[in-house]
């Protein structure tokens, strides 16, 4: 076997090994919390020794930061949300009704993975104020990738012509909250479609200037 593909093999075996870990700590904290669980647990879920964690995350909390980094993104390539195609082909689109459908859409899809994590990461961070710190606390991120498609909404045509990027922003990190999202799809068991409709509808009036009817399933 050639070095070249020794190292692949070795690379793919490591990316694998830290696929398994993520997966058993994201079962774990879920089901167990995060204070409950210790490294050896997620360990013994994963089929590696202990050591392993250590030496690829450092720590628990590490492996909290990247667990939900990785929910977040959907998978462990380094590529930031708004670099992600969901993200650049929503605002890529010709009006702004077609990108709210395709924005809440892409937005739906991040919620339903982070939903589980969510609130793992508020008992993590009431528990542990260090968890808190792995994060910037300035601006949240999350403003951050809804301001820059708020900025790239109120440009298109359709955009109602009195709403500025500072309330598109804000009307965007509102409703597509986490927060939001879990009171609708897992406290009152909405189906993704019923949110979806809900969620494109209200944004589009308040951000829209035509009263177009957004389909089921297409918000």
């Amino acid at each position: 076997m050639s070095d070249v593909k020794r190292t692949n093999k070795r690379a793919q075996k490591a990316k694998e090994t830290r696929r398994r870990i993520l997966a058993a700590a994201l079962e774990l904290f879920t089901q167990d919390g995060y204070g409950a669980t210790n490294l050896q647990d997620v360990a013994d879920k994963a089929g590696v020794a202990v050591q392993t964690i250590y030496f690829v995350f450092g720590n628990k909390r590490a492996l909290l930061k990247e667990l939900v980094d990785v929910t977040i993104a959907g998978d462990d390539e380094p590529v930031a949300t708004m670099d992600r195609p969901w993200y650049t082909g929503a605002l890529a689109s010709a009006t702004a009704q077609d990108m709210l459908r395709a924005y809440v859409a892409g937005s739906t899809s991040v919620l339903e993975r982070v939903a589980p994590i969510g609130k793992v990461l508020e008992a993590a961070v009431a528990s542990d104020p260090e968890v808190a710190a792995l994060w910037p606390q300035d601006v949240d991120p999350r403003y951050v990738v809804h301001r820059g498609a708020a900025k790239a909404l109120v440009g298109k045509p359709g955009a109602r012509a009195e709403v500025s990027v500072e309330e598109a922003a804000d009307l965007l990190y509102g409703l597509l909250s986490p927060e939001l999202y879990l009171l609708f799809a897992k406290e009152r068991g909405w189906p993704r479609e019923r949110w979806e409709r809900w969620v494109g509808e209200t944004l589009r009036a308040q951000l829209c200037a035509t009263g177009e009817t957004v389909p089921a399933g297409q918000a």
